[in-house]
């Protein structure tokens, strides 16, 4: 105590010393802190599932921590589902013309190789560099485009084998996903038009998926939209059939349980078999669908949230019907988990909370997916890893 009661005198009298001497604990400390080293799971894990639709759309994207994103990836992994659906920001790739930065991107796919999930890529979001100035980052222009093709080449040529399904743009029947440009059917169609031959020339067996059609009921000459049943017709009138592989929707139940029945003017769960009642109108019986936002909300303030045990109960029953759907590849629940609390209703979508709280619906949908049975808390068939 006596040495380091005078230390504390010298320091204070000379104050410059201090502060050097400060800064060189600190880099010290640097140098000798232990880092936390993220060590791959060996030999390679696998999902096991009785229901390979399940699915979830994650936010790996945004987490600092690699532990977070191998984190998710086993919860997910061990929840029992084989796909994920993740955004790759080209804005966050692509910094400026032709120097990219593919730290995050290889990182979300090293971990989900690592857990034997799948992953379905999301593009969009046009860096400031390929756009005009003073506009969204989902304004996209001739000029822009042609570097946006150029980017998904790159992307496509990059993870070719490992990531095989690419979704075009997010929800182009709205008109915020077009920087507030009116929504134009024919806008979409050319970009479709313009990626799909390189795409495929960058990765033969890739599956370029169209949309995803946003739920909306906007009638035409709306500025905040349009229908998904008239835009997708509007697509098809475009010419749209032969550029692209599959069509990825979103198709959420609001307060609706998900046995109700379609209706051209409701938005609810089952409104995806009218998305499929105009592609087989179309021609594209063949073509398959793939939910990739759907699912419900329990915050107790939101006018369109359900109660928790609902939300399970409807969740449950959503992934039975899809059960029955031949043309659905996946129902993909929005979302996993948010790196940090949004602090809205928006953290009402989770299935795990930024700190890593499981919560009861995770476990619900682990004992749909992995056919484990429950009889009140009890497992009949516990799980094994």
């Amino acid at each position: 105590m006596t040495i380091l009661y005078h230390l504390f005198k010298i320091l204070a009298h000379h104050w410059h010393w201090g502060i050097r001497f400060a800064i060189l604990l600190f880099l010290l400390s640097q140098i000798t802190a232990p880092r936390l080293r993220v060590m791959l799971e060996n030999p390679p894990k696998t999902v096991q599932t009785t229901q390979p639709k399940v699915c979830m759309h994650t936010d790996l994207v945004h987490e600092p921590p690699e532990s977070a994103i191998q984190m998710s990836l086993q919860l997910i992994r061990e929840m029992g589902a084989p796909t994920i659906v993740e955004f790759f920001p080209w804005a966050y790739i692509e910094r400026s013309p032709d120097v990219y930065d593919w730290h995050q991107p290889d990182l979300i796919l090293k971990h989900a190789q690592n857990q034997g999930v799948r992953v379905i890529a999301r593009m969009g979001f046009v860096p400031q560099w390929a756009r005009p100035k003073d506009t969204s980052f989902n304004y996209i222009d001739e000029d822009g485009l042609t570097h946006f093709i150029e980017f998904l080449v790159d992307f496509a040529t990059r993870y070719a084998g490992r990531i095989d399904h690419l979704i075009i743009w997010n929800e182009p029947n709205l008109a915020f996903e077009w920087g507030f440009l009116p929504t134009d059917p024919n806008r979409y169609v050319d970009m479709l038009k313009a990626v799909y031959e390189p795409l495929h020339r960058a990765n033969p067996t890739i599956t370029v998926l169209a949309g995803a059609l946003a739920p909306t009921l906007e009638p035409e000459g709306s500025p905040n939209g349009l229908d998904d049943l008239l835009y997708l017709q509007g697509m098809y009138d475009a010419g749209a059939q032969n550029y692209f592989d599959a069509l990825a929707i979103h198709t959420y139940g609001f307060i609706t349980p998900p046995e109700t029945p379609p209706d051209p003017r409701l938005l609810n769960f089952r409104r995806a078999e009218l998305i499929r009642e105009v592609m087989v109108a179309n021609g594209d019986t063949d073509k398959p669908t793939f939910i990739t936002e759907s699912g419900w909300n329990d915050n107790p303030r939101w006018t369109q949230a359900v109660r928790p045990s609902q939300r399970i109960a409807y969740t449950l029953s959503a992934f039975r019907i899809a059960e029955g759907w031949d043309w659905a590849d996946t129902l993909c629940l929005w979302i996993f988990r948010h790196p940090t609390p949004r602090n809205t209703h928006r953290d009402n979508f989770t299935l795990v909370t930024p700190f890593f709280q499981v919560k009861p619906i995770y476990y619900a949908i682990q004992a749909y997916a992995r056919g484990f049975a429950m009889e009140g808390a009890l497992w009949l068939n516990p799980p094994e890893e």
